[in-house]
């Protein structure tokens, strides 16, 4: 049977997101690593990002990591070496790369996060990817918490209080998909 794949998306470190904001995306990771599914995330590369953070989680246990990144080349910001796949999309910020990571996931945990995790929040939306957000981490995750994002009434943004809580309502999630 193919391994879950779940994205963890969020803010770029020029947000300036918290040291406990990082730690919850580690801890995320570490819990998909440990679980034995493929974490995949939106590989920066000019810094860090908490979508990094989610790797670095995963690879301290043990875990397979993809990153997606924009444009080209394999030159990502990953000073630990968390990325064991490099996926080159050479599209840019803004949409096109978002769409492949997303559409690589079977869903997305967001945590607190900018204009490209609403990016990714939406793409998951039209595409009826499980959407978990973590709550009172701040950004889109926190705005949208369990909210629709449109008028459509398709699916939630599922808000999270915990790690633990995200992972296990992604896998609730798709396992209702899948059904």
């Amino acid at each position: 049977m193919r391994k879950l794949q779940i994205g963890v998306m969020g803010s770029a470190a020029d947000l300036k997101y918290s040291e406990e904001i990082q730690k919850i995306a580690e801890r995320i990771g570490e819990i998909v690593a440990e679980k034995g599914y493929i974490l995949v995330y939106g590989a920066e590369k000019d810094y860090d990002s908490l979508s990094t953070a989610g790797a670095r989680g995963a690879k301290r246990k043990g875990g397979l990591t993809v990153g997606v990144t924009y444009s080209t080349g394999k030159d990502v910001w990953d000073k630990e070496g968390n990325t064991d796949v490099i996926i080159v999309s050479g599209l840019e910020r803004g949409g096109g790369r978002e769409f492949v990571l997303v559409n690589s996931c079977d869903a997305i945990i967001a945590v607190s996060g900018g204009s490209g995790t609403l990016n990714e929040i939406a793409i998951a939306y039209q595409l009826d990817i499980p959407i978990i957000v973590m709550k009172n981490t701040g950004g889109w995750a926190e705005k949208l918490a369990d909210q629709y994002i449109d008028g459509r009434n398709r699916r939630k943004a599922l808000g999270a209080n915990t790690p633990e809580e995200a992972v296990a309502l992604a896998e609730s999630e798709i396992a209702k998909k899948n059904k």
